[in-house]
Order: structure tokens, then C-alpha cells, then sequence
């Protein structure tokens, strides 16, 4: 019998042990139970040599999610803009004595996946494996031998730097990818999140072997580590899981602090050149970071503004009044240090003013009159009635914990949620907005034709 057939059986031999006793058990679990997302148990504890643990235990299915996070994404390339991300995406090739195609034919034969992702603040790798000790073991060895042993093979090197310089032309290309990363820069200047993580055409293409194998070493240790483990685990399991994963990688130190940033102290216009039909225009500034106190206000709020679709403000003066953009949102990205808050929409040339005029409008009424008391019953329902969906996997959870880890979030940031959402107010949310959106220094890029 094949390995991926051993697979399957196990799974469904769980699966309908599982279902046949559901109903002769009322022991409680360590997942959300109830639709205030109360219910996840998280525990934390640091392993021997300063790596972060998160576990939730998930005995429904027999699985486990595992999600390493590095705090080393792209504000961590200095002058070699797109390192870290190339670095990221080179672990998931040979290691070990291991080609790439042989490693994801150990994960396949044992129905687990495997990937690699890097962002501006983190850069991360997760494993989704049965915990059948058999399949558990390959799993396992596999994934450390990826986490630990990597090659950094010259010629998988070359295809990579190969792919992600496509990737960059593409960037060029794209309208929206020019606004964005034009807005990035504009906001942050000199900052480590100026630059986009996937780097320029110069910096990768001067980006070699030693530079990835020195970026590894200093960033992938385990005190600038955060492992989230979520499944079929029990806590002894996990921190056998924890130690096993870790004993081979170095202590290393944590990366330094990431800067702060000072806001504009006043408005700037950046147009940018492009054939097209439509303008793409995104207004903003600073934002707020991860564990900010104006985070709830701030978050409902936007909510109401521009972040819930076809019922916020923008979206109803943008498209619903005028038909000036098919879609019009906005949002804040909280990260280590203030992230950016962002509008944006898309429109004709000849309509590129009016609808800038129209959004401006909107966010000056937004700041000096709150919502309605309407509106903010109505995103509270929504915003908390949709919460357990966002949690309603392990997978979802595991990504939750590595968050709530790696930004030192309160263990029960997922219990509270709903209450503190709950606990916004109108004059809570025009004293936030009032306090840090500034519409006399903001930043608006504009990507189309030139009018």
C-alpha cells in the first residue's frame, strides 16, 4: 500500500470515530464555541534556547498547524532591497541532502503542505501535516531539515533571482503596483517599509549566495522566532514539537527595534505618467502599529468609513451616489511601527478630480462628525457576528497566534475582541480620528494620464 493511501485511511478512520461519539461528548475545546469568540485557550511558554511558542490545542481533527515567524521581512533588507524575500523563498528548495523536487515529494507522500512567505515585518513557514506518528515523523523531519539545512543551490539561486525580476517588471507594468509602491515611498521616505519587499531590478540582480546564506544567520535564530502550533497536540507533545524544531537552528539575538517614523508635516501630490483609460488614486498617511490604544477606535471606525464594502461612506458617496469608481475602500495596516492608512479607489481620467474631491469631502465629514449611532450598531453587528468565521480553522487560528506572538499582543486578544469592539463608542471614534488622521498633511499619488 502506498504511503498517500495510508494517508487517506487515517484520516477517515478519524473522521468517522469522530463523527459516530460526537454526540456522547460535552467536554469542552480549546477553539472558539460561541459567536462572542470566546473559547481559545492560548497557552505560551519560551523553548530552552528563546524561541516564543503559541499553542492552542484542536483535538477535532487529526492534524496540526505549524507557523514559524521570523521577524525578518523586507524592513530588514537595508541597501539590498528584495533579500529577504528572495531568502524566504529559497528555504522552500533543496536542503539538506535533499533535492526540491525530493522535498515535496516527502510532504506529498504524507498529505502534508508545505510553504514560505515574507512581508515587510515578518517572514514566516508553515506546515500542515496529519498527526499519525508515522506520517507526523516524516512531516516533521522534513520540515526542519528545510527550517535548518538549507543550500542555497547557485542554480535554483539563478531561477529565483530569475522569477522574482520578472516579478519586479511586472510591478513596472502594473498601475496599481506603481501607485502603491509610490505611495509607500512617499509616506515613508528613507524608512525601512519604503521600498517594496520584492525589491528593484539593481538589488536583486546583485544579490548573491553569501548574501542570503549572511541574511539567513542573522535573522533565522531562534530569538527573533515566534512558533505558533495549533491541532491534534497535546501541550507536552507541543513543546516536544517546539524543541525538536529549534535544537538545531542558533540562539542568535532579536533584530533591532524598527524606527519610528515622524508624520508629514504637510500635504504632497505625486502624479505618475500612464497610458490608460482610469486613474488609480491612493490618498493616505501614517497609520498606527500593532497593540496601538487608538487600535479599536480607529478599526471600527474605518469599518464605517471605508472598510466594509457596499455599506461604508465611501463606497456610498464614491459609486452608490456618483458612479465615479466601480469599487472605493479604505483601510489602516497596523505593523511593528505605524503602518500606513490608505483610500483608495479607481475612475476615469476626466472624473480623477471630482472623485478625489468627493473623498476628501468624505473623510473631512467622517473626522468632524463620527457615524451615526446607526451606522456604528450596525458595524459592530457585523464586525463581531463575522468574527468566528475569521476563526473558524485551525489554520486561521495558527496564523492568529503567530500575530498575537510576534507583535507581543495580549494572550487573550481573540477572547476580548468582541467585547472591546463592543465597547466603542461615537465620541470614542471622532476623538480617534480627530487625534491621528490628519487631512491637511496627506499624501495623494495618482497613477494615469495627465490632465
Amino acid at each position: 500500500m502506498l504511503m498517500r493511501d495510508v494517508v487517506l485511511l487515517v484520516f477517515i478512520a478519524f473522521v468517522t470515530s469522530a463523527c459516530s461519539s460526537e454526540s456522547d461528548s460535552d467536554s469542552d475545546t480549546d477553539v472558539v464555541t460561541s459567536s462572542s469568540g470566546k473559547g481559545v485557550k492560548i497557552h505560551s511558554w519560551q523553548t530552552a534556547n528563546g524561541a516564543k511558542v503559541m499553542y492552542v490545542n484542536a483535538p477535532q481533527l487529526p492534524m496540526v498547524d505549524i507557523r514559524l515567524v521570523f521577524n525578518a521581512g523586507s524592513a530588514r533588507d537595508g541597501e539590498q532591497k528584495g533579500l529577504a524575500r528572495l531568502t524566504n523563498s529559497m528555504l522552500s528548495q533543496s536542503a539538506g541532502n535533499w533535492s526540491t523536487d525530493q522535498i515535496a515529494e516527502r510532504f506529498e507522500e504524507v498529505g502534508a503542505k508545505f510553504s514560505v512567505s515574507s512581508l515587510r515585518d515578518m517572514a514566516a513557514l508553515t506546515l500542515r501535516t496529519l498527526t499519525d506518528a508515522t506520517l507526523l515523523k516524516q512531516s516533521l523531519d522534513t520540515f526542519k531539515t528545510v527550517l535548518t539545512q538549507p543550500v542555497f543551490n547557485e542554480d535554483e539561486l539563478k531561477r529565483k533571482k530569475a522569477h522574482q525580476l520578472i516579478a519586479i517588471q511586472n510591478q513596472l507594468q502594473s498601475p496599481g503596483s506603481i501607485a502603491k509602491n509610490t505611495f509607500y515611498q512617499g509616506v515613508y521616505n528613507e524608512h525601512a517599509y519604503a521600498h517594496p519587499d520584492i525589491g528593484t531590478k539593481e538589488t536583486v540582480t546583485a544579490l548573491n549566495r553569501d548574501d542570503l546564506m549572511t541574511f539567513y544567520k542573522r535573522y533565522y535564530v531562534t530569538k527573533n522566532m515566534t512558533i505558533a502550533i495549533v491541532g491534534n497536540v497535546e501541550q507536552k507533545q507541543a513543546r516536544q514539537l517546539a524543541d525538536e524544531l529549534t535544537a538545531d537552528l542558533q540562539q542568535g539575538v532579536k533584530a533591532n527595534k524598527i524606527p519610528e517614523m515622524v508624520f508629514a508635516k504637510k500635504p504632497q501630490v505625486i502624479h505618475k505618467d500612464y497610458e490608460a483609460t482610469q486613474t488609480h488614486i491612493l490618498v493616505g498617511q501614517l497609520g498606527m502599529k500593532r497593540g496601538d490604544s487608538d487600535y479599536y477606535n480607529l478599526y471600527v471606525g474605518n469599518h464605517i468609513l471605508g472598510g466594509s464594502g457596499f455599506g461604508s461612506r465611501i463606497m456610498q458617496e464614491i459609486r452608490e451616489k456618483r458612479g465615479l469608481a466601480y469599487s472605493s475602500y479604505s483601510y489602516f495596516r497596523p505593523m511593528q511601527t505605524n503602518g500606513p492608512f490608505i483610500m483608495g479607489l479607481q475612475t476615469k481620467t476626466a472624473k480623477t478630480q471630482e472623485a478625489l474631491d468627493v473623498l476628501n469631502d468624505t473623510l473631512l465629514g467622517f473626522i468632524k462628525n463620527g457615524p451615526t449611532k446607526e451606522e456604528l450598531e450596525h458595524s459592530k453587528k457585523n464586525i463581531t457576528g463575522g468574527f468566528p468565521l475569521r476563526v473558524d480553522s485551525n489554520k486561521d487560528i495558527s496564523e492568529y497566534l503567530a500575530v498575537i506572538g510576534f507583535y507581543d499582543l495580549p494572550l487573550d486578544y481573540l477572547n476580548t475582541f468582541n467585547d472591546k469592539v463592543n465597547a466603542v463608542t461615537v465620541e470614542s471614534i471622532k476623538d480617534a480620528f480627530n487625534r491621528r488622521v490628519h487631512p491637511d498633511k496627506l499624501l495623494t499619488v495618482t497613477v494615469g494620464r495627465a490632465q
